[in-house]
């Protein structure tokens, strides 16, 4: 069950599906590409590790980029255990996608931090179950070079299609369901880490 509180939710913090030594992101492809991950744990060689791949621990902001896996080349969702020592690498290592005054010196400085950065961080609203807007924010993470190879060779604990579990929410959704729609989503709590770690992704 999903645990979704009446407390105002700060602006930016990470929720997400996790245990002592793992933490869920979720990613949708093409079938092709989605389920022999899911199949084997592993990515196919299909995958392409030289571009940037973006991992999402919000399961409702998959659903709002993927449209509930009805979106073409994002029919098989993926729900992606990793492992939380690779996950706060990316963040210690993560440069926010765009400048902002305050975080950043001026903009020189954060073009030369992106450019050197494995990893970067948009911040997005997060989704209710009507994939509307909330007014606060959602963490994404963008992999690339070593970080998209260590995600993919060293951070992967298990993959699972969570194709089935989106759509039945999704039909939930639609018949006005909703108390079974959130009792069926995945449990995201905030994530344990420190302050000094994402001070410098603060938007």
């Amino acid at each position: 069950m999903n645990v979704r509180t009446t407390e105002p939710e700060p602006t930016h913090r990470i929720r997400a599906r996790h245990t002592d030594t793992t933490v869920t992101v979720y990613q949708a492809y093409r079938p092709e590409i989605g389920a022999p991950a899911a199949r084997t744990g592993r990515f196919p060689a299909a995958w392409k590790r030289d571009r940037m791949t973006w991992i999402k621990p919000s399961f409702l902001w998959m659903m709002y980029r993927c449209g509930w896996g009805a979106k073409e080349g994002q029919e098989t969702v993926l729900a992606v255990e990793i492992t939380r020592e690779g996950f706060e690498w990316a963040l210690r290592n993560a440069c926010l996608s765009h400048y902002v005054r305050g975080v950043h010196d001026d903009m020189a400085s954060w073009k030369r931090e992106l450019r050197r950065a494995p990893t970067r961080v948009q911040w997005d609203p997060e989704r209710d179950l009507h994939l509307a807007a909330l007014p606060h924010r959602s963490l994404q993470l963008g992999l690339a070079g070593e970080a998209a190879a260590r995600y993919a060779d060293e951070w992967i604990v298990g993959i699972e299609d969570v194709t089935p579990l989106a759509a039945n929410i999704h039909a939930a959704v639609r018949t006005g369901d909703l108390d079974r729609a959130s009792a069926l989503l995945p449990e995201e709590r905030p994530y344990p880490i420190a302050e000094a770690t994402l001070a410098h992704l603060r938007a």
